[in-house]
């Protein structure tokens, strides 16, 4: 039988060889066998090479140890596993590996191991690359090319080219030309802008309106045009549709029109259907239609997990689920006469649109100055009781429209900020946290967009600020033991407090003093790099961290709620003996990322320590 039969090419890194590459690595692989108890690699000693277990089990300890006679196992390896070829890489072992039972194991010498990462990028990549482990973590169950769903790009395969009117164009000609091109919708330039009119705006301008048929169609033209670029992921278009509650978005290629997405034509490409989910949101009458549409949202985001897709994908369409169903919401209980006067913000997790899941209830209310509306308390608390009826668990530190605390005219709401800022205390830095996070979803945002412009230029004058408030970013340790491993508690490690905190408080600073207008985090961190203020490798591996994260806890997660295990206190914990070899290195890595990002901010704001 073949050595390569012996061998699983499937699993990474082994998959990104080439027929011949692999046909060199059978050729200078030895074959090692090592006794219960037998050290295989000294830590601070040299790695013979990677080693692929056969048959047994293996322990990578911490050395030395933190107390004499005692051992921690970081890892924990079973056949098929491989483990020492960071070490041979590198030139010395950090850690003991000992062999946990009689053990066997392929050997690839340090040279020739060298030799591969020498002739194949992408192998060589693999083991010093965050990002590209990152993917492969999201795609490891799928084909290494992929899934045709998260490769389908904004091109000529899913859009048409666009019907462009003349401006003086009227009425008859316009509803004349588009049934002989048989297009629903047409564009009108105005100068460099376009603007867009469909069958639906020519039948109520002239039915409903009664508006002459020589009325000039630019006159109905709607010039607040939602676009994607050419080449973008088809799957933001999609995503885009459903926040605008739209079916068609205009493709552009710098400022040049290429043609226009149909809903249509993005769904083909797709098997979630997010768009019907949409749907049923906006056209819920009732709590049960709303409740319905939430378990949908749950399914979809499951199905799209299993396909592979991308973290930072899922988020930005579950952001824009989310903030569809909490609108319908709030429209179903609110009067319209109240509308103009209140400014519904989600904030946190949720205002920054960084949620996988459905997690508890951050929400505030924004009100005009003096506003009469004695049924709102009445109100605001039913709308958190269906919240949390249709599967949004209240907030445990009460940052809900139920506590009056978070509902509060514009002048008390901007007023609590800045005494937020001058306090300078912890409560108040979380508060602030919180805060800082909204996004509107219903109602008159500009009563939320006064407010946030007024607290940008607001900590422009309180210079102490911005240290103590990067200082957050530092009060829960970093995960990881002096020698490099993970750190697991009894209960697990702690994904949020570990990694996805310290990112978000330290991003988030850096966007206020940068005066960045965007919540998300990912958005964030692109801005600060463009800006220059971030190095551009920090911003991709803080990014591809980032992500990682999230994959994991939503994994987790999922798994939780498939065995009916699912609670809030678990939400961000993992077991690191529910992780694969893969994951617990990409996972090692990115607190690794962590670490190194809150040394920046040290060294930025002069903190100092809290590492």
């Amino acid at each position: 039988m073949s050595l390569l039969q012996n061998i699983n090419t499937q699993i990474v890194p082994f998959s990104l060889l080439t027929q011949g590459e692999l046909d060199y690595l059978v050729a200078h692989v030895d074959i090692g066998y090592f006794q219960k108890g037998e050290t295989i690699i000294v830590g601070g000693g040299e790695s013979e090479g990677l080693h692929l277990i056969i048959k047994g089990y293996v322990c990578e300890l911490e050395s030395p140890s933190l107390q004499p006679g005692q051992t921690h196992t970081l890892v924990h390896y079973g056949p098929e596993d491989y483990f020492g070829a960071w070490s041979a890489i590198r030139g010395k072992a950090l850690h003991d590996f000992i062999a946990d039972e009689e053990t066997i194991c392929y050997i690839l010498p340090a040279k020739n191991l060298l030799e591969l990462i020498h002739r194949n990028s992408a192998f060589g990549d693999y083991f010093n690359n965050l990002s590209l482990q990152q993917d492969l973590l999201e795609n490891k169950s799928h084909d290494l090319n992929m899934t045709e769903f998260m490769l389908a790009k904004v091109d000529a395969s899913c859009m048409r080219d666009a019907l462009v009117l003349e401006p003086d164009c009227d009425l008859q000609q316009a509803t004349r030309c588009m049934r002989e091109q048989r297009m629903d919708s047409a564009l009108v330039p105005r100068g460099k802008r376009y603007g867009m009119v469909t069958r639906t705006d020519l039948l109520d301008a002239i039915v409903l309106e009664n508006q002459p048929l020589s009325t000039p169609v630019k006159a109905i033209a709607n010039y607040r045009l939602v676009t994607v670029e050419a080449g973008d992921y088809l799957f933001n278009a999609l995503v885009r549709m459903t926040m605008h509650e739209i079916d068609r978005v205009v493709v552009m290629a710098k400022g040049e029109l290429r043609g226009v997405v149909e809903l249509a034509e993005a769904l083909s490409f797709f098997s979630s259907h997010s768009h019907v989910v949409g749907m049923r949101i906006e056209r819920a009458s009732s709590v049960d239609e709303l409740r319905a549409a939430a378990d949908d949202m749950e399914a979809l985001i499951r199905s799209l997990h299993t396909q592979g897709v991308k973290t930072r994908f899922l988020m930005d369409l579950l952001a824009a689920l989310n903030k569809r169903l909490m609108a319908k919401l709030f429209h179903l209980l609110v009067p319209e006469d109240i509308m103009p006067h209140v400014c519904l913000v989600v904030m946190g997790s949720e205002g920054r649109g960084e949620q996988i899941t459905k997690t508890d209830q951050d929400n505030g209310l924004i009100m005009r100055d003096a506003l009469d509306w004695p049924q709102g308390p009445e109100i605001l608390q039913e709308y958190s009781r269906i919240l949390q009826e249709i599967g949004f668990p209240a907030c445990p530190g009460n940052v809900m429209v139920s506590n009056p605390f978070w509902v509060q005219p514009i002048s008390e709401w901007t007023k609590r900020m800045q005494d937020w800022v001058v306090s300078g205390d912890e409560d108040s830095l979380m508060k602030l946290a919180i805060a800082v996070d909204a996004a509107p979803v219903a109602g008159n945002p500009a009563l939320y967009k006064t407010s946030r412009n007024w607290f940008l230029k607001e900590i422009q004058q309180h210079k102490r600020f911005l240290p103590a408030f990067a200082k957050v970013a530092m009060v829960f340790d970093t995960p990881l033991t002096l020698l490099g491993g993970i750190r697991e508690r009894s209960n697990g490690v702690d994904l949020k407090r570990g990694g996805i905190f310290p990112i978000v408080q330290g991003v988030r600073t850096l966007a206020l003093q940068y005066q960045i207008s965007a919540n998300n985090t990912f958005a964030r961190i692109d801005a600060l790099v463009e800006m220059g203020v971030l190095p551009q490798r920090m911003g991709g591996e803080l990014q591809e961290a980032f992500s990682v994260f999230h994959w994991l806890r939503v994994k987790a997660e999922l798994a939780r709620q498939a065995k009916s295990l699912a609670s809030p206190m678990l939400l961000n914990m993992i077991d690191l003996n529910d992780l694969d070899r893969l994951e617990k290195d990409t996972l090692r890595q990115s607190f690794h990322v962590v670490k190194e990002f809150k040394k920046h901010l040290a060294l930025r704001y002069q903190l100092g320590g809290g590492l």
